[in-house]
This record gives structure tokens, C-alpha cells and sequence, in this order.
């Protein structure tokens, strides 16, 4: 689940090996492309560690973040099995 605090959402997403979560990743980022919104992430091995905030908004969550962690949601179902 995400995390949220006043200033962004958190969650980390755990994947059966590398080649799955960075298909994940890549696939995260055509939304991300879209929205015109980008995560901070990190990857390590099975695990795509992902923060959401909006920078032009002064670091806050926003309508933006909430949608792209919906679409992130979205991908993740399909990767978890």
C-alpha cells in the first residue's frame, strides 16, 4: 500500500526477480511519459522503490500524484502474479 505524507506517497513493490520489476519500470514509465509526471525511483534487484510528489506544486501530493500512483497500481497487478 502507499504510504502518504504531506509532502508524497511511497511504495515499494516486490517482484519475483530483476527482469520483472524493470519491465515494471518501463512500463511505469510510458504513464509517467504521459502524465507528464515523474517518479523518484530506485531498483534493486526485485525491488522498485517509488516516491510520488509534485515539485511545481512546493513538494506536496497532489491530484497528479494520486493518479499516477493509480495507473503505477494498474501495471503492478499485472507484474504480481
Amino acid at each position: 500500500m502507499w504510504q502518504e505524507t504531506t509532502e508524497a506517497l511511497e511504495r515499494t513493490f516486490i517482484f519475483k526477480d530483476f527482469k520483472t520489476a524493470f519491465a515494471f519500470m518501463t512500463e511505469v514509465a510510458f504513464y509517467a511519459e504521459q502524465h507528464n509526471h515523474h517518479p523518484e525511483w530506485s531498483n534493486v534487484y526485485n525491488r522498485v522503490f517509488v516516491r510520488l510528489s509534485t515539485h511545481d506544486a512546493g513538494n506536496i501530493v497532489t491530484e497528479k500524484d494520486r493518479q499516477l500512483a493509480s495507473d503505477i497500481d494498474h501495471v503492478f497487478q499485472k507484474y504480481s502474479t
